[in-house]
């Protein structure tokens, strides 16, 4: 393990208030490899370790747990026996809990429809994305460990639900870079949503080098108010007072200054990630804020993206930022809906929260394709869990709200790709005859995770970075392809 060193307080105020002048707290501080150069740049393009099918990836994270069963999942038996009392046996903790005893199943609330030449089941709530459904691989046999958002939530994210772990974004930086210098490899849009100012761990960079974790793009993105254009925005990118020419002589100046130091220190990574954080910092205000506006997109990509409409507004935008990263090189980009966890008023939350990603995403996949980017993007979308089939009745709700929900599902669930490298119109898996447990095709996180990497042409077993002792990788010691899926 690397030592770090130490240096006076005074030090560290001089560098970090150096560091506002540039624009450097865009970006927390980035780190080069163990005991490589401090000049070294970690983010340079790498080769993969085999021919890949995708080069760049967009994960749409629908935070709380989306109701499989009222989506994508086609349960007649459920629809026929909704109001029997349970058929199968919970788990004693379920039991226990007040919300669950003596309950029903709860049939799907919404219509679900054969859609496409592929015939994939898709919930009337979603009419734009069943319009793309023989772009989409449905994996329903999806499961997890956790029933509790945390654990479940950082599984999905690092592939650990306890100990803080790098994210799937990091990794995958690590293991290929990025395609352009000038912007940072993975960015996450709005983490924000997702409260008390989002939870770094879900894209921190843990024990690799800093430079691999996400670059948030945070609240400015929804403009002034619900539906003003959009401005997104990194803090502190430019500075106007001070002319380009001068502030590259600034950096040279501290740079010197830092390079002495890291040399008499004999290494240090605090100050090696300092040093490349000031150099991609001042090279991102020439890139950056070009893409960063969106102002000269024209009305008819606005409207496919829902960007001016009230319930789609503030995702479409996160989709249409999305678009735009992956197009400018970044290789990882991370969009967060929150508020899917649905313990009760279900219907009317869900059929909200449709409404609001159905069309974005919709408009993301026409507008890749179009641009000829989709056969090279990776899109994945999922929640942590799933929901239950059967009925929760949450005494806290309010009555005319609907008091009807349905619990935590990690024992089987759907989540879905589209794009670069996996086979459209398909359902890889199932859960049982109510939607309760994978039962064939079976796919937990790391499996997930080692289909992602494997599409990206990385081999999930030789992607690994030393630490503690020990290698490491993002599926620990687990992991499977899903080679079925695969086109």
């Amino acid at each position: 393990m690397t030592t770090r060193a130490k240096f006076p307080l005074s030090r560290r105020e001089m560098l970090s208030k150096a560091a506002c002048g540039f624009g450097s707290l865009a970006l927390t501080a980035m780190c080069a490899e163990p005991g490589g150069a401090a000049t070294a740049n970690p983010l340079a393009a790498k080769v993969p370790h085999f021919p890949p099918r995708a080069r760049r990836v967009i994960f749409l994270w629908m935070q709380g747990g989306p109701s499989h069963v009222d989506l994508f999942e086609h349960k007649p038996r459920l629809r026929k026996q909704s109001g029997d009392p349970l058929p199968f046996e919970l788990p004693k903790t379920r039991v226990l809990t007040d919300s669950v005893k003596n309950t029903q199943l709860m049939g799907p609330l919404s219509d679900l429809v054969q859609r496409g030449q592929s015939g994939l089941y898709v919930s009337d709530w979603l009419p734009h994305l069943a319009a793309k459904a023989d772009e989409l691989c449905l994996l329903s046999g999806m499961h997890t460990d956790s029933e509790a958002h945390a654990p479940a939530v950082r599984t999905l994210h690092t592939g650990s639900s306890v100990l803080v772990r790098p994210s799937m974004g990091a990794w995958a930086t690590y293991g290929l870079g990025t395609e352009n210098q000038n912007l940072p490899g993975f960015i996450t849009i709005r983490p924000d949503l997702f409260g008390d100012g989002g939870n770094p761990q879900l894209y921190g960079s843990a024990f690799l080098p800093a430079a691999f974790q996400g670059t948030p793009l945070g609240e400015a993105l929804r403009g002034p108010s619900a539906l003003a254009p959009p401005n997104p925005d990194i803090r502190y990118l430019e500075d106007p007072s001070i002319a380009p020419g001068a502030q590259r002589r600034q950096i040279d100046f501290l740079q010197a200054l830092n390079r002495r130091h890291l040399e008499k220190l004999g290494g240090d990574r605090e100050i090696e990630g300092l040093i490349q954080s000031f150099e991609l910092a001042f090279r991102m205000q020439a890139e950056a804020p070009g893409v960063l506006d969106m102002s000269k997109e024209t009305k008819t990509t606005l409207d496919l993206y829902g960007i001016g409409e009230k319930e789609t507004n503030e995702f479409g935008q996160q989709c249409l930022m999305a678009r735009r990263l992956v197009e400018s090189g970044v290789r990882f980009v991370q969009v967060t809906s929150v508020d899917w966890d649905h313990h009760a008023a279900i219907k009317k939350g869900l059929m909200s929260k449709c409404k609001s990603v159905d069309k974005p995403i919709a408009g993301l996949l026409s507008d890749l394709k179009a641009r000829g980017l989709l056969k090279d993007t990776l899109i994945l979308w999922s929640g942590e869990f799933g929901r239950t089939p059967y009925r929760e009745l949450n005494p806290r709700a309010k009555q005319e709200e609907g008091m009807e929900g349905r619990e935590h599902n990690p024992y089987g669930f759907t989540c879905f790709m589209a794009g670069a490298g996996v086979k459209g119109g398909m359902q890889h898996g199932a859960t049982d005859e109510f939607g309760y447990r994978a039962v064939d095709g079976l796919v937990d996180i790391h499996d997930l995770h080692a289909t992602m990497l494997h599409i990206l042409g990385i081999d999930h077993e030789r992607l690994t970075f030393r630490h503690s002792g020990r290698d490491f990788r993002l599926t620990d010691v687990y992991g499977n392809v899903v080679k079925a899926i695969l086109s």
